[in-house]
Parts: structure tokens; sequence; C-alpha cells
């Protein structure tokens, strides 16, 4: 496995900034259960991709990226329903979506890539 410094990677980067705007926007909520959910979730993206920098082999980073999508799946869900519900509007939504788009192409390129690699284990 390769040497990987977590802050360094943009994937990393890109999505603490994103649960940053999830944070932000759903600060003024009072639905603390819908909120709790969807910061959770977001955080969820960001803590797999560190889980999965440190796991120990390519094999099991795949398995936290796969998580992180998953994360993010369910991010996007309920970014429909922040629009439904009139925490953000739907220009918001949208530029939510793209950002989590981005990270989600990230996390599957950074699989495609680990994939290729050969399996080793990290000592």
């Amino acid at each position: 496995m390769a040497e990987r410094k977590l802050e360094n990677m943009r994937i990393w980067q890109d999505t603490r900034l994103f649960v940053n705007q999830i944070y932000r926007m759903m600060e003024p909520s009072k639905d603390y259960g819908f909120r709790d959910q969807i910061q959770r979730a977001a955080i969820s993206i960001m803590n797999n991709i560190a889980e999965g920098s440190e796991s120990g082999s390519d094999d099991m980073y795949v398995r936290y990226l796969n998580i992180a999508k998953g994360s993010c799946s369910e991010v996007k869900s309920m970014l429909y329903l922040c629009e439904d519900f009139g925490i953000c509007t739907k220009e918001q939504r949208e530029k939510l979506h793209a950002d989590l788009l981005s990270i989600t192409n990230g996390i599957y390129k950074l699989i495609t890539y680990l994939k290729g690699q050969p399996q080793t284990s990290k000592h």
C-alpha cells in the first residue's frame, strides 16, 4: 500500500469543506434528529476516507471507500428533504449535490486506482 498523508489528499480536503457547508446550513434547524442524521452521514464520508487510508491494505481501503460512497448517497437523499422542508433552496441543494458528485467521483477514481495497485500489507 502506498504511503498517503491524509491531509494532503484532495478528496479528504474537499469532503472536509463539504462537511462544514452541511453544518453551517443545518445550524438554524430545530429538527435535531434530522440535523444530527445528515451531519453524521456527511462526517461518515470524511471519516471513512480517513479510516481507509490507515487501514493497512488497499483492499481494506476500498472497503472503507465504498462505505463513504454509501454515505454520499444518504446525504444526497437527505438534501432533497432539506429542500422539501425549507432548510435550503433548490439552488443551494443543487450546489451541494454538485459538490457531492465531485466527491463521489473522486472516491470512485481512488477505488479504481487502488484496485489497479499490487495488493500489499502496510507494516
